[in-house]
């Protein structure tokens, strides 16, 4: 943003080690609405009846008031899912549809959804019209995060979705449920990962690999590696999703429209069933912090992501650490965070993390819009809105862990 001037940039190295360090240990000691879419409305379609087949507890049909073309499960999973017509494509909070499709994400499907990087589903464009309380910050070069992740940041993963242009990729954490202490199946993530905005509706087949590419190998080894290397959790698959209503009537996929209640909270089942929640299954998830202090109270903030876009592949997680400074697209909305870094489209949905009680890492963001050439990253404070929707997907599914 050529109109906000650069200034010397203050000194953060001991800032990034103290913040990673959060997120190691908060891992290593363990060894982060309307309807079912939105802020406003916290009764939830009730839970679809699972599987008799799969077992695994995984909504197994399609809501009732779809349109006539989409309410055939069999069609759905036969490649109707892919029917984007703007009649057909549902975007009401309360009609979220994904409903399990056995072995969707197959290793070179998820290889054609990191080659597509350039066209993950993120804000790559300066925001328009925004305005920042302190300078531009300097880029921050994303670092890449120590292997195994299982070991130096198991809550991080990465997110999978289907889109009109085809297979594509984020970034999301492993959160704490309050309301299912030590057994939280909930993931944190960008709204735009799961809903298109006001342009658009739900998106599909979304799935969550906790610690995706374990070893962190280049792209040319991940199809053949073992899947325990891939998916040292296994996959998870989105059983509801939850983002503001604000996402859904402002949400742009350029200039920054959205992005200041850009959140969106996951329920997840893994498609093998193991008796075992995604919290007791990675062993560590991260406390959602709603009442994180405005960005001049921070002396640094670490965002992790899954980078896909050039000059990055997608295989590996990356993170930056910055002291964060303010950026605003709309005066009426908490002004977003912001720091320098490098990681490009990909990284959408990943953590912003603070040091929090103990030293345990606190998830207070999550990556929403960056310029291109990527330079920086913005996330949402996550306050009242993004409270009612993490609320409304914990209490939906309150001691059914």
């Amino acid at each position: 943003m050529s109109s906000i001037r650069r200034q010397p940039r203050r000194r953060t190295g001991a800032v990034a080690a103290t913040v990673l360090a959060a997120l190691a240990l908060t891992v290593t000691a363990c060894q982060s609405g309307t309807g079912g879419g939105s802020d406003t409305d916290a009764q939830a379609r009730p839970s679809a009846k699972p599987s008799p087949t799969d077992g695994l507890g995984i909504p197994d049909d399609l809501p009732k008031d779809l349109p006539t073309s989409l309410k055939d499960l069999e069609k759905w999973r036969n490649g109707e899912w892919k029917n984007w017509d703007r009649d057909q494509w549902v975007r009401e909070g309360r009609d979220f549809i994904n409903p399990y499709i056995r072995d969707h994400w197959k290793r070179g499907r998820m290889d054609e959804a990191e080659d597509n990087g350039k066209r993950v589903p993120e804000n790559v464009e300066s925001a328009s019209g925004a305005n920042a309380s302190g300078p531009e910050p300097r880029p921050v070069e994303a670092r890449a995060v120590g292997t195994p992740y299982t070991r130096n940041a198991a809550p991080a993963g990465k997110v999978f979705m289907d889109t009109p242009k085809g297979p594509m990729v984020c970034s999301g954490t492993v959160v704490k449920d309050p309301r299912n202490p030590g057994k939280s199946n909930l993931v944190a993530t960008a709204g735009h990962c799961v809903h298109s905005g006001r342009n658009g509706g739900w998106l599909r087949n979304i799935m969550f690999v906790p610690a995706y590419n374990n070893r962190g190998l280049p792209p040319s080894q991940v199809e053949s590696a073992q899947p325990q290397d891939v998916a040292p959790y296994g996959q998870w698959w989105g059983e509801w999703a939850q983002t503001t209503d604000y996402w859904i009537r402002k949400g742009a996929a350029s200039g920054g429209g959205g992005s200041q209640q850009d959140f969106a909270v996951l329920h997840v089942r893994p498609e093998r069933s193991t008796g075992r929640s995604l919290e007791e299954t990675v062993g560590a998830a991260v406390k959602v912090n709603f009442h994180a202090p405005r960005a001049g109270r921070f002396s640094g903030l670490s965002s992790y992501g899954y980078p896909a876009a050039p000059p990055f592949d997608g295989a590996k997680m990356y993170s930056c650490t910055d002291r964060p400074g303010e950026l605003s697209v709309d005066a009426s909305q908490p002004a977003l965070y912001r720091i320098g870094c490098t990681m490009t489209g990909g990284s959408s949905g990943g953590g912003w993390f603070m040091k929090g009680e103990g030293g345990k890492a606190e998830l207070v963001s999550v990556n929403s819009i960056g310029p291109q050439p990527a330079t920086w990253l913005a996330g949402p404070h996550l306050g009242p809105a993004a409270k009612n929707v993490f609320d409304a997907v914990s209490r939906k599914y309150a001691g059914r862990n």
